[in-house]
Order: C-alpha cells, then structure tokens, then sequence
C-alpha cells in the first residue's frame, strides 16, 4: 500500500510505534519509583513522609507489576497514581498530618482575616515565619484542608496548558508534595499555563496568570521576563507591553498593599528568611550546592548568594541576546534558570526542585508533539522513494 496516500493512518503508526520502544522500560520506572519511596520512609524523620512512603511504596510496586503487561500498563499509571497521590492524600488529610507549610499557610489566611495581614511582624520560631507572598493567603482562607486548594489549581493549570499525564502526578517529586502540602505546585502550574498562553499569542491572559503565580511565591518572578521575551519575539511591541502592564498590576495589587502597610514583616518573611539572613535557620537543609557553600565554606552563604546573582543575570542577557522563540524553548529556558536558582539558593530542598521538574516536562511534552507532527508530515514522502 502506498503510505503516501494515507498519511493520517501513517501518523497513528507513527504515534503508537515510538512509544512502545519505552513502554517496556516503565516497570522498571515504578519500581524505581517504589524504591525511591520506602527508601524515604525508611530515613525521614517527618512523619508525614514516611506515611507516604509506606503507602505511595505499596502503590509504585503494584504499579510496577501491573506494566509488565503491555494492556495493564494503562491500569499501572492509574495505580501509581491513586497508591502515590490519592490514597496518602486522604490518609494525611483525615489524620490531620501534614508538612509544616500547610500549617503556615492556613495561618496566615486567618491572620489575613483577623488582622489584614498575613505575616507576623515579629517571627521568633520557624512557624512563625511566612515565606509566601500574600496571594499564598488565600489558600489558607478557603475551607477545609490548604491541600485540596492547592493540588487542585495545580492539576487544573497542568491540564489547561495541556500537561495532564498521569505519569507526571505520580513522579515522586510531584506525588509527594501533593499529599504532604505542595506549596510550591500552584507556582509552576500557573507558570505552565502561562508560558503556552504566551506562546499561543495572548498577551493580556498571559499576563493576568502569571502576575497571579507571581504573588503567590517569589519563584515565579523569573517567568515574567521569559514570556515577555516569548511574545516580543513572535508578536511586538504592543503586545508585549500591554502583557507587562497586565503582570505587573495583578502582582503590584497582590504585594504592594501589605508591602506597604507592613514592610518589616513582609522583609523578614518573603526575603530574609529563605535566603538565610535571620536568626532563626530555615528547615530546607537539603545537600545542593548553596546549602553546601553556606554550611561549610567560610564566607559560603556570600559566595552563595553571588553565585545566585550571576546565574540570574546570565539568564537575562541571555533573554536579550537569544530570547525564546516559542513555548517549548520558555519553558525549557525557565526550567534552567529555576534549576540554578534552587540549587544556589543557600537554604533549600530537594522539593523545591518541582518547579524546573514541571517546566521541563511541559518543555518535553510540546518537543514530542512537534517531533510527531514533523515526522508524520515527512515520513510519507519519504515512503513513497521506496514503494
């Protein structure tokens, strides 16, 4: 048969032949996965982690079993994700067992209530301490647990930006924070969303998003630039500006009030604290490189804290000399920049490094689709030199 006139039935081969070259690997990806997570349980002092580790272990190795079988291995990414998210999601939840972030966050949404603020003005115990901007509030004043909220926008951005893979979900580093309070998975769900809505040339959208991922957590600041680099490049001028006005007056709305009102609060909360210049030391004491330089080299924390300040503007000269040019290359860009940043920043943790992990993926998500596209369109042609 001529596969030159049938490209749509040679696109579905295509399609379904690549992914079968990995399909064999995924029971080995479970089970990594499982390893990953018993081993966790096994050297966490949290008890919320090794609660999920128990369980989300048992979920993986069902998982595990579940792919060595080519038509169970759709049943093996429901599994994984219902033992690693759902099933130590409301285990936690009912128990009333959680990270501490979780805690902070509902605080501050009734400080938020009670006082208008949600920081405390003078923090003295980690608890005390509110590292989120003021957007992060309104989380904690919603009803109910602070998780339901925040995995649900985080699920609800991945899948309008066109990243609902169950795969993703149930990846330790994104499983884990989802049933143990991901403060961070709202963040780099609405950098998704925003990133693909630039790309897809809608600068007002683009900017509402991202100036509201931008007042939830400092984090997201580095994805203002990128996609306003994005749309100068495939739009103009003009739209380029009238996204800027549209993030910066969501984020100024969101920070400027309590900044104002409260400015020694806000400082000691959102800066001083996560970058390690209080007295009190931030519990993110994973062994990355800024941990490492602060901890053990002396003067570590400054050498730090440059090393962050280069790889920053390293990344902005490089949105001016080779700015990205469509959604994959912002996301893959964003994911780099937050990569260094997380593992310069000198009090951190290895969860932190969700947001990179997302962005990579949805960097690697819209690679495949353009592979598949480009492959379909010219392999017929190809097939036809030789029928």
């Amino acid at each position: 048969m001529d596969m030159a006139k049938s490209p749509e039935r040679y696109a579905q081969r295509i399609q379904y032949i690549r992914p079968e070259q990995y399909q064999r690997y995924e029971r080995y990806a479970w089970a990594g996965c499982a390893v990953a997570a018993l081993g966790l349980a096994l050297v966490s002092d949290l008890g919320p982690h090794r609660v999920w580790g128990v369980v989300a272990g048992a979920g993986y190795t069902v998982a595990a079993l579940l792919a060595c079988g080519a038509r169970s291995r759709p049943a093996a990414r429901v599994v994984a994700v219902v033992g690693a998210v759902v099933v130590p999601l409301v285990s936690l939840v009912t128990a009333g067992l959680g990270q501490l972030e979780v805690t902070v966050v509902e605080r501050s949404g009734q400080l938020l209530l009670a006082n208008g603020s949600p920081y405390v003005s003078d923090p003295v115990a980690v608890a005390d301490f509110n590292p989120y901007l003021p957007g992060m509030a309104l989380f904690g004043v919603l009803p109910g647990d602070a998780r339901w909220w925040l995995g649900g926008a985080f699920v609800a951005a991945l899948a309008a930006a066109g990243l609902h893979r169950a795969w993703l979900l149930a990846c330790p580093l994104v499983a884990l924070p989802l049933a143990v309070g991901g403060i961070d998975l709202p963040v780099v769900g609405l950098m998704c969303l925003g990133v693909v809505l630039a790309g897809q040339g809608r600068p007002g959208r683009a900017g509402l998003v991202l100036g509201a991922a931008a007042a939830l957590k400092w984090t997201a600041w580095p994805a203002l630039p990128v996609a306003l680099a994005l749309i100068a490049v495939r739009r103009g001028g003009r739209p380029a500006l009238r996204y800027a006005a549209v993030a910066l007056s969501t984020t100024t709305a969101a920070v400027l009030p309590f900044a104002l009102a409260d400015p020694s609060g806000l400082y000691r909360n959102v800066i001083a604290f996560p970058l390690g210049l209080t007295d009190t030391t931030s519990p993110a004491a994973s062994p990355l490189p800024g941990y490492l330089l602060a901890t053990y080299v002396p003067g570590g924390r400054v050498i730090a804290l440059v090393l962050l300040a280069v790889s920053a503007l390293l990344m902005a000269v490089s949105l001016g000399v080779r700015p990205p040019g469509t959604a994959q290359a912002a996301a893959a860009r964003l994911a780099l920049g937050l990569g260094l940043a997380m593992a310069l920043i000198p009090a951190t943790r290895f969860g932190y490094l969700v947001c990179p992990l997302v962005l990579g993926a949805l960097a690697y998500r819209m690679s495949q689709r353009g592979s598949t596209t480009v492959t379909a369109l010219v392999a017929p042609a190809r097939e036809k030199a030789f029928v």
